[in-house]
């Protein structure tokens, strides 16, 4: 599904990824952890065409397709997914509409028809109940207001709603309590762990791969994938952490 080949890119004139390859097939999680400053986030960025990073080298396909060669609202469209560490708060800007312009506006890119306002918020209360969210909050400006457990679970319905085929997950774990993290966890599980897509999910701690059990843990260090494993490895890095394990 996803296919990074030597992958370099820069951050102004600072290189921050340096040579990263990587390889995602459909139906599988991968978890990247590494330290601060490993080009965790920056590989999330340069993945959803954010400005401001630039690719020197490499390739990334994408079912087959040049990825970096797509405006980020065609990478959305072909079914790229990025969830933020920290949620961007959108006053004035309701959730409700902004979920159903985001999702007719890909229906129509695959050349489906748009969902009606009773068609869509059916399916918005079906994500929000899943998620134990009341749908007076997709009511609201998008995030304003909202606790840093609220903002993510308010993500997952987003996914939930625009059903990606691959999702980037950068630090989603990032200050949920035990109660949230169990929710969030079993959001990603039950939009994304199937046969046709597949998740990236990045995190510093091993608290969340206890919910969402990934096929394979790869440490991120100094732009580069230095070790690849599974399961067990993030449990290694949580013991012992990084100095010991990266090569």
């Amino acid at each position: 599904m996803l296919q990074i080949t030597n992958l370099h890119a820069n951050v102004g004139e600072k290189p921050i990824l340096k040579g990263l390859t990587l390889s995602l097939n459909a139906g599988e999680i991968h978890a990247i952890m590494g330290p601060n400053g490993a080009g965790k986030s920056t590989l999330g960025y340069v993945l959803s065409g954010r400005p401001g990073y630039e690719v020197t080298e490499g390739s990334v396909t994408f079912h087959g397709n040049d990825l970096l060669d797509l405006e980020p609202h065609e990478r959305a469209a072909a079914g790229l997914f990025l969830g933020f560490q920290y949620p961007v708060e959108i006053p004035g800007v309701s959730n409700v509409q902004f979920l159903r312009e985001a999702l007719n506006a890909q229906r129509k890119n695959r050349g489906e028809a748009p969902l009606s306002g009773a068609e869509f918020l059916k399916v918005a209360r079906e994500q929000a109940g899943a998620l134990g969210m009341d749908m007076d909050m997709l009511k609201r400006p998008v995030n304003v207001g909202f606790s840093g457990g609220e903002k993510k679970r308010n993500e997952m319905v987003q996914m939930g709603i625009i059903n990606p085929a691959l999702a980037i997950l950068d630090e989603t774990d990032s200050g949920l309590d035990i109660d949230a993290l169990r929710t969030v966890g079993d959001g990603i599980n039950r939009i994304m762990r199937k046969p046709d897509k597949a998740v990236l999910l990045i995190t510093h701690y091993q608290r969340l791969l206890d919910y969402v059990k990934p096929d394979f843990v790869h440490v991120l260090d100094n732009g580069r994938i230095t070790r690849t494993g599974g399961a067990e490895l993030a449990l290694e890095l949580e013991r012992d952490g990084y100095k010991e394990l990266a090569a």
